[in-house]
């Protein structure tokens, strides 16, 4: 599970490549990745007797003490310059606890309740809230793009939870209300770090303090070194790849990735990520997929497509 906006991040080296083939390759293993943390947090939440409060309390703090040891590293003592503004510090602490904290304990639960490729659909509607939530909030008017993203996603979920079937559910109902927290903190963990970001602070940065910070908070709830389970190779292997093959390499590869492609064409390849938890869900942990499901995540994704075209599409038109 990704911790900050991929579009964020994709700001900070948004330079024309000569290359797109090659920018596409590693966005793509990006994108990759993050389907395989997804599968693996599955196998952790339900195939292992791990307490959730001690996994998320080990897996945000490790992921950022890396993170912040690669920014201090990088960046040396400018790394602390986020907390020269109280503005700022309530911004940060506002994704840490609305953001960060509260996505990973949905998402969390969700996969616990049901499975990694149903969650991994219904976060993956969070572009959808953001546009939602611009129009109760700021009153900016949807675009037309947005309304029949809006439908056709609606109809996606609707089949991919159901199977068409609407006196039935392919998941439990708190995981599809786990889910739907999901896709809304998601949305806050785009919006919320932005005020930061646009002060000049990397991302990356701001992604290491408030994965951080959710890490400290997590921890005093539940401290890593309490209750821990027993310590084995499976776990020990389980929780690194959430670690690093869920947060440092994918996020590390997409900025990569920028070198050679710009953002927009890097972005789509983001669908990548639903897909591929879907076909190892398959595989390795048997999940019992019908062909309604498959159309119905599949047009969850299309529909997100059709959002992220459309507001290029306003973005160029208002630059031009």
């Amino acid at each position: 599970m990704n911790y900050i906006s991929k579009d964020e991040f994709m700001s900070e080296n948004n330079l024309p490549g000569v290359n797109v083939v090659k920018g596409i390759f590693w966005a793509a293993i990006a994108s990759t990745l993050w389907g395989i943390s997804g599968t693996v947090l599955q196998f952790i939440a339900q195939g292992q007797a791990i307490p959730a409060g001690w996994l998320l309390s080990t897996r945000t703090i490790g992921a950022g003490a890396i993170l912040l040891i690669f920014s201090l590293f990088k960046y040396g003592m400018k790394s602390f310059n986020v907390f020269k503004s109280w503005r700022t510090i309530g911004w940060l602490l506002a994704y840490a606890v609305f953001g960060l904290m509260l996505n990973l304990l949905t998402f969390y639960y969700s996969v616990q309740t049901g499975n990694a490729a149903s969650a991994t659909i219904l976060q993956y509607l969070s572009p959808l809230f953001i546009v939602v939530g611009s129009l109760v909030f700021k009153g900016i008017r949807p675009l037309r793009s947005d309304l029949i993203a809006f439908v056709i996603s609606m109809l996606g979920v609707f089949l991919a939870i159901t199977k068409g079937d609407i006196h039935q559910l392919s998941i439990p109902l708190d995981s599809l209300l786990w889910g739907i927290g999901s896709g809304i903190t998601a949305a806050f963990y785009v919006v919320l770090p932005r005020p930061v970001i646009e002060e000049h602070h990397s991302p990356i940065l701001v992604l290491g303090w408030g994965t951080f910070i959710a890490g400290v908070l997590f921890n005093l709830n539940h401290p890593f070194w309490l209750d821990t389970p027993p310590i084995t190779g499976t776990l020990v292997a389980s929780v690194m790849t959430v670690i690093v093959v869920g947060t440092i390499l994918p996020f590390g590869l997409l900025l990569y990735s920028l070198n050679f492609a710009p953002s927009d064409v890097v972005s789509i390849v983001d669908a990548v990520q639903p897909v591929m938890t879907f076909i190892l869900s398959v595989i390795f942990l048997s999940l019992d997929v019908s062909i309604v499901e498959i159309i119905g995540s599949a047009l969850v994704i299309f529909a997100i497509y059709i959002l992220q075209r459309g507001r290029r599409a306003l973005d160029h038109e208002l630059i031009e």
